[in-house]
């Protein structure tokens, strides 16, 4: 039975890791207005001489802080090495799934499907289906770079506050790790993507990941909470005994 919720647990844990991390790629090309959304006026940033900056971020903003949730989670009952196999099978999944993208995009389109007759006119169904999956390579490549970077030094900055502190204060090591993680993340990605990708500006490719990582930071502090309610959840699930055993073990393996 102990076996059995182990096994379970992580099936859970895991499911939603990849799930969660590979849908936030795909719906990563739609770019929102955050302030539109909430009903605000732009905010407006001025940095590094960049003016008029605002919160239009990737959709897959909306994923990415549940993604390391639920590392911090996995961290703190599985281990480093619970950690490193999910995030490395993950990163090989995406890119699994962009080979079926790009495979998807140079087979034939039927005739009778092509143009499509929407609310807004008609439309190429094969055009927008490219246009929509057929991200850059460059942004492909700075996404699952940044992805495993961020992932490993969750993991290392994580462990590192669990030593110091012991098993109290759930929140500075898992926030703690997902801020300095978020950081290396927001940063990565745009440099890979756009300035060696694209030919951005560096001062441009830092000024848009502040403003990017003012929003993961935000969100990482509101996620806080929730975090809590999960340990709570997953130790009624397995019992005191069992849930302490297992931090402990993966804090002594780690």
């Amino acid at each position: 039975m102990i076996f059995d919720k182990k096994r379970t647990l992580f099936l859970v844990l895991a499911s939603f890791f990849v799930a969660n991390a590979i849908l936030a790629e795909f719906i990563g090309v739609k770019i929102f207005s955050l302030e539109s959304t909430l009903g605000l006026p732009d905010a407006n940033i001025s940095l590094l001489g960049i003016e008029n900056l605002s919160f239009n971020l990737t959709a897959g903003v909306l994923l990415w802080p549940i993604v390391f949730i639920f590392t911090d989670i996995i961290n703190e009952y599985y281990g480093r090495k619970g950690v490193k196999f999910l995030s490395f099978l993950t990163a090989g999944l995406i890119a699994y799934a962009f080979i079926m993208v790009f495979i998807s995009i140079e087979l034939s389109p039927s005739s009778f499907w092509v143009e499509r007759e929407t609310s807004g006119g008609v439309i190429n169904m094969d055009l927008a289906f490219n246009s929509i999956f057929g991200q850059g390579l460059w942004i492909i490549i700075g996404s699952l770079v940044a992805f495993l970077i961020g992932q490993l030094v969750d993991v290392t900055v994580f462990h590192f506050l669990r030593k110091k502190t012991g098993s109290s204060k759930i929140w500075l090591r898992a926030t703690g790790s997902t801020l300095v993680s978020q950081l290396i993340d927001s940063f990565v990605v745009l440099f890979i993507a756009f300035y060696i990708g694209a030919g951005w500006e560096f001062s441009l490719v830092i000024a848009i990941g502040i403003v990017n990582y003012i929003y993961k930071f935000s969100i990482a502090i509101f996620l806080t909470p929730i975090l809590y309610a999960i340990h709570f959840i997953i130790d009624k699930f397995l019992g005191e005994d069992l849930a302490k055993s297992m931090t402990d073990e993966a804090a002594k393996n780690s």
